[in-house]
């Protein structure tokens, strides 16, 4: 036998279990014994009720019977019929509930023939009254038949009575017989494993002592175990430090590329137009435009960054994302070429989105070109729209996602696919699968952070040979679209008509370009280096047409300053500027309501239709 078997505590513990599983047993029977003698009783007063219900309906036959022989009046047989009706019924159900008992099925065969009898006489007696032969009743009655029959009758139902009963009575004997066997084997089970119990104590005791030793061993293993554990923990802060340091000088590289770059061209094209001016005016032209075109991409480096860093001010409004895809199909089929088919899919009862007009459609240009460079031999580019639900269980596995309605925009393309370590890193600033000079590496980390910062959530699914599709789940505007016609670009600058503007901006160069700009284009124009200029200002120019400011500035902010002037000049428009987006205005990511704002850097052309919007407003 092995040892573990011959453990005396082992013995001793698998004995308690068969005594507790003897008992349990005991306790089973002991309750379906109580349940079997329940059952009998209700069967005893099932039959002696039945009995009484046979007993009245004969009884209630002859009242019936015996009403109709006073009076003569058919009223009085009505208790006789519904008694002759429900007899057999009765008789039917004793013959059920006695079937189990052979002596009272023979009693019940024969109280059916007496009461079936006993009613047929009845019937007798009321043919023969109804033919007027009283005198044939008379001599009936005197026989004393019927009321023998009554006697038989009533004298059966007892014996019938009397055998439930002494069934019954012997049931219950046995009941309390097998009752009593089994609380005493409960009570030498209880004893059984009360005698147990003390020897497992006991051999706990022993145990006990052995399990503190083992623990002080294993607080040995385990203070060892921290230790090794910590080591591993700062392993890997190490590593997870290499990881980010590797992602900084990824995207400090990547910045620095691409401004060298763009630097390279606007110095050397400003270099090339400085030397033309005076001997090719019309090269020196050309060369301004490349250095323009090289800041202007240095201007979109900036922005793209700041959307996927979630910095870029935003201007959500409700939007009916259906009728902005549709205004955009025939750019889209412009941008993607002749070899691939586009199509455009707009679900019914769109929801309206609460976003970004501007990024959104720049989000699927960007989106549209990735799905084009997927496709070299052509293909198949879809723009979907759908209302949709993030449910609970999606947004706990999904970061940032908050469960709720959103207005759902896929592209979907029949290109290469991605495999998974690409969809891992596709909204990674500067990560590029394309060739060199193919691709910045921030088109899909702008998408992403826009879509982030305007509270929504970006979905790849993609498969190899098969092509990808890319979800924006955009947030849901409760209410009515937003449906003033976007301005049409003007093919001349909007001019000013005299309007008197102050501009406020601390650094030189800038204001410098801003006023020269306003000043060409018809306004007249007061200018300061900082906020307290520009107050004491006021004082020689008690009204203005508009407040031109920067927020970022030494003295206080221009939303600062835009609340000291209006306390002179209520009425006055104010336009904001920056190219740093945590400021006053800017909360959250989004501009505060009914703020008007022109990002840095802007051109002329920008800032031309800005001031003009704003002025024309206020009108």
């Amino acid at each position: 036998m092995p040892r573990a078997q011959r453990d005396p505590g082992l013995v001793a513990l698998l004995i308690s279990f068969a005594l507790l599983a003897a008992a349990l047993i005991g306790a089973v029977f002991l309750v379906q014994g109580q349940r079997q003698s329940q059952r009998w009783v209700a069967h005893t007063l099932e039959v002696e009720e039945q009995l009484s219900s046979v007993l009245s309906v004969v009884q209630q036959a002859e009242t019936g019977q015996r009403g109709y022989l006073i009076t003569g009046n058919e009223a009085y047989l009505e208790p006789f019929t519904l008694g002759q009706q429900g007899l057999r019924s009765e008789l039917d159900e004793l013959h059920r509930l006695v079937a189990d008992s052979p002596v009272e099925s023979k009693r019940a065969a024969r109280l059916d023939t007496l009461a079936t009898e006993r009613l047929a006489r009845l019937s007798q007696f009321i043919e023969m009254i109804r033919r007027g032969d009283t005198a044939g009743v008379t001599a009936g009655v005197k026989t004393g038949v019927g009321l023998n029959q009554m006697r038989q009758i009533r004298a059966l139902i007892l014996e019938m009575r009397a055998h439930e009963a002494a069934l019954l009575a012997e049931r219950n004997r046995h009941a309390v017989l097998q009752t009593n066997l089994l609380l005493l084997w409960l009570a030498l089970t209880a004893i059984g494993v009360a005698v147990v119990a003390f020897f497992v104590t006991r051999t706990a005791m022993r145990r006990t002592h052995a399990a503190v030793l083992a623990r002080d061993a294993a607080e040995a293993a385990h203070g060892q175990l921290l230790a090794e554990t910590e080591q591993r923990e700062a392993a890997e802060a190490q590593l997870r430090q290499l990881g980010k340091m590797e992602s900084i000088g990824q995207l400090t590289g990547g910045i620095a590329h691409d401004f060298n770059n763009m630097l390279a061209i606007v110095i050397g094209s400003l270099d090339m137009a400085k030397r033309r001016i005076l001997k090719d005016p019309a090269k020196a032209a050309q060369s301004i435009d490349s250095a323009l075109q090289g800041a202007e991409r240095a201007a979109q480096l900036t922005s793209r960054l700041l959307a996927f860093a979630r910095r870029q001010p935003l201007a959500p409004a409700a939007l009916d994302v259906n009728r902005l895809v549709a205004g955009m199909s025939e750019l889209l089929r412009r941008t993607i070429g002749e070899t691939i088919r586009f199509e455009t899919v707009l679900a019914g009862g769109l929801w309206p989105a609460f976003i970004d007009a501007g990024q959104l459609e720049n989000a699927l240009v960007n989106l549209c070109v990735n799905a084009r460079d997927a496709m070299p031999e052509g293909g198949r580019l879809t723009i979907e729209t759908a209302n949709t639900h993030l449910d609970d269980a999606y947004a706990s596995s999904h970061n940032e996602v908050v469960p709720g309605q959103y207005v759902m925009v896929s592209v979907t393309d029949s290109g290469s696919g991605m495999p998974e370590e690409v969809i891992e890193r596709a909204f990674d600033p500067f990560f590029s699968t394309k060739e060199v000079g193919k691709g910045t590496g921030l088109g899909l980390s702008q998408v992403y952070g826009f879509v982030k910062q305007s509270g929504g959530h970006v979905k790849i699914y993609s498969e190899i040979g098969h092509g990808t599709i890319l979800k924006l789940y955009l947030p849901r505007h409760f209410g009515e679209e937003d449906r003033r016609a976007v301005p049409a670009p003007e093919a001349e600058l909007p001019q000013g008509k005299g309007e008197i503007i102050l501009v406020v901006e601390d650094e030189e160069q800038v204001r410098i370009m801003s006023v020269d700009a306003l000043r060409d284009l018809g306004y007249v124009v007061i200018h300061a280096s900082g906020p307290t200029q520009a107050l004491a200002m006021l004082d020689d120019h008690p009204s203005i047409d508009l407040l031109f400011t920067d927020i970022v500035m030494p003295d206080m902010t221009g939303a600062t300053l835009a609340g000291r002037v209006r306390e002179r000049l209520p009425q006055v428009p104010v336009l904001y500027t920056t190219g740093y987006t945590r400021n006053a205005i800017v909360h959250n990511g989004m501009l505060d309501h009914d703020v008007d704002f022109l990002a840095k850097p802007f051109s002329i052309g920008q800032l031309a239709a800005k001031v003009r919007q704003v002025l024309d407003r206020e009108d």
